[in-house]
């Protein structure tokens, strides 16, 4: 009897013990999927507005996490997986997500330290490396505060004694309360310096979001949430000697006076790389005959979709893409029509934040063949159900640079075509590979 009494107490204990080996915990279970995903954007200096890399930072913020990884807010990743696919999707599976829940509705327990994996070391000061240039703003600019959208431009000289090749760009903000967002142009005829000097303030303003000199070349630009990328070998963008880098910087509307100092990173080929491409980019604007049902007016209390249509006139090698609107914006949809009639999926972005947008860089080529159609729609909610609509009650909104305004802003960055672009896979340390099976990277594109 006393046996047939101990039998279901020792199946308890051994139960009991079982459960609590299976914990989930965060040496073992969380602390991967953080590091992994998570800690690139929060950690001092980037733009994560808490850091994660610690169980005690990590516990802190647990609820949080539990929440925002659940709705699948988090890791932001704007376009459809299902589309089309870039270099450095982000993303939690279902299994991960799971964990992550479970750990918090059981207390977050740390598990053995020694079993978690060291923090990754990342660069200073960059997501992408050690920079061969660093330009900084040669003095801090005061973005005055009344409430006014403010776009300037800043002369950075290069001071390059011979002509380089930009492998990589990066804006780093100095104050992202107030950068909007930032684009990036190479000048030489020192047009812009005399702008400059011409003003009282560092930079000159920006009427209408032009650049006042007629630029050489428009390099990757910068937006809150988005990584700069690294071109694959033979490929890049020229920077000449003796050649300025204008940055053109929106300021968004504050109530106080604030100050910025930014800098930008670049980084260039190797000397040995024989680079014989350069990036080219071509940009849809809702002008031009580009909309088919245009223009582009937004009336108070109603919602448009707009449809663009660019033809392609050369068979071209399609990089990157990077769909760009404000605060009415909901969604992009992006294909192309090859003159067969194929399709060619470029970007699906069902749920547009305006939070988080950038360059989207392709996996690999996407090769549309000359007379191909592109066709861009973007839709815009200008009414009260829209709880991001800026203005209360609506009004017209039309085209413009500003916050309050709207924009349908979509560049394309592309090289003319060459034999076997078609097999060329994008890997995530800036090569390509011409494999004829080639394989999906399955990390980000950044220098080691």
């Amino acid at each position: 009897m006393r046996r047939l009494l101990l039998l279901p107490i020792s199946i308890c204990v051994l139960t009991l013990a079982l459960r609590a080996q299976s914990t989930v915990n965060y040496a073992t279970d969380i602390a991967p999927i953080i590091l992994d995903n998570c800690t690139v954007c929060h950690r001092a200096g980037e733009i994560g507005p808490m850091p994660l890399t610690s169980y005690e930072e990590v516990r802190n913020w647990g609820f949080m996490i539990k929440y925002v990884t659940e709705i699948k807010y988090m890791p932001p990743w704007p376009p459809n997986q299902e589309y089309s696919h870039f270099l450095g999707e982000r993303g939690l599976s279902d299994e991960e997500i799971s964990l992550i829940a479970e750990w918090v509705d059981n207390d977050m327990p740390l598990g053995n330290p020694d079993d978690a994996p060291d923090v990754p070391t990342f660069p200073d000061g960059s997501q992408v490396g050690d920079p061969d240039l660093v330009l900084s703003f040669a003095e801090a600019y005061t973005h005055v505060g009344d409430n006014t959208d403010q776009y300037q431009i800043f002369v950075l000289p290069t001071g390059l004694t011979e002509d380089k090749v930009i492998k990589s760009i990066e804006f780093r903000p100095g104050n992202s309360a107030i950068v909007h967002h930032a684009l990036m142009a190479v000048d030489k005829s020192r047009e812009a310096q005399a702008m400059d000097e011409a003003t009282e303030e560092y930079g000159y303003p920006s009427y209408g979001g032009g650049w006042g000199v007629e630029i050489l070349d428009q390099y990757p630009g910068y937006v809150p949430g988005a990584r700069p990328n690294i071109y694959p070998a033979g490929i890049g963008q020229a920077m000449p000697a003796g050649s300025d880098l204008l940055v053109q910087a929106h300021y968004a509307p504050i109530s106080t006076d604030q100050m910025d100092s930014s800098t930008v990173n670049i980084f260039f080929a190797e000397e040995d790389e024989v680079v014989d491409r350069f990036v080219e980019t071509h940009i849809m604007l809702p002008f031009f005959g580009t909309l088919v049902n245009g223009p582009f007016v937004i009336p108070a209390n109603e919602t448009r979709n707009f449809h663009g249509v660019y033809e392609v006139p050369a068979k071209v090698s399609v990089m990157g893409l990077a769909p760009h609107m404000h605060l009415l914006g909901k969604n992009w949809l992006v294909y192309a029509e090859q003159p067969n009639g194929d399709i060619v999926n470029l970007i699906d972005v069902p749920e547009w934040d305006f939070n988080w947008q950038g360059t989207y860089f392709f996996d690999r080529f996407q090769i549309l063949e000359q007379g191909a159609v592109i066709h861009a729609f973007a839709e815009y909610d200008n009414t009260t159900d829209n709880p991001l609509n800026p203005n209360n009650p609506p009004r017209l909104v039309t085209w413009g640079e500003g916050t309050e305004d709207e924009m349908y802003y979509l560049p394309f960055l592309y090289l003319p075509n060459r034999e076997r672009d078609e097999a060329y896979v994008f890997g995530e340390d800036g090569t390509n590979s011409d494999s004829e099976e080639p394989v999906l990277p399955l990390e980000q594109n950044i220098l080691e």
